[in-house]
């Protein structure tokens, strides 16, 4: 319980509020539509109220990269306010999404306005950092086998606040191969192999075990 019964901020109560005014829009997108694409102009800031999305990058060679998988509660597109003028990135509907979009202008006075909504945003931003840290050591330290099992457990929030949600709706091994950096092929016969171990199951959705923190654990 909060000290004085105070309740919690909630940031989709906030933004959809009236006091933010201007600069904001809801939409809805379907599965697989573009929110942005790589190269696109970087002038707002969003946040994903219902649905998943992925964050994926194009080298110049052609190759596609997963870089994240994005939930309710998720902002996205935060460059903006670093002075990055074009998306790193392609953000894509995993599902049917509701999203928020809310102008750099009228995003950057709220920060300046609201304090409980800007140590809420810094507090994503830092997690955001910590998480991409994270997942760089993950590439070039671990086997393919651990960033796969580290994957499925970020999925499931495992070693996040609140309670695991060990049912993952549906995601394809390709998805999770441009994820960790390997083949399909590979991703297949991991899945294999921990689903003989009693680490996941899976049939119409993928349900992760705790036990699978053995794989990350190990040495």
């Amino acid at each position: 319980m909060r000290a004085n019964n105070i309740p919690a901020f909630d940031p989709k109560v906030f933004l959809g509020s009236v006091k933010i005014g201007e600069g904001r829009t809801t939409a809805n997108y379907d599965k697989n539509q573009v929110i942005f694409a790589q190269g696109d102009a970087a002038n707002a800031i969003f946040y994903l109220q219902k649905g998943r999305v992925k964050l994926t990058v194009v080298s110049h060679h052609g190759k596609e990269a997963v870089i994240a998988i994005l939930g309710n509660g998720d902002f996205f597109g935060e460059g903006c306010l670093a002075r990055q003028s074009l998306r790193m990135a392609t953000a894509t509907a995993m599902d049917d999404c509701s999203i928020m979009k809310l102008e750099k202008t009228r995003m950057v006075r709220i920060l300046h306005e609201e304090p409980a909504f800007s140590e809420l945003f810094v507090s994503h931003l830092l997690s955001r950092s910590i998480r991409v840290e994270e997942d760089l050591i993950d590439q070039l330290f671990n086997s393919s086998e651990k960033r796969l099992a580290r994957v499925l457990l970020l999925l499931a929030n495992f070693g996040k606040e609140g309670q695991p949600e060990p049912v993952i709706a549906k995601i394809s091994q390709e998805t999770l191969a441009e994820m960790i950096g390997t083949t399909r092929s590979r991703v297949s016969f991991f899945m294999n192999k921990f689903r003989r171990l009693g680490f996941i199951d899976y049939k119409e959705n993928l349900e992760v075990h705790s036990s699978l923190l053995n794989v990350v654990l190990h040495d």
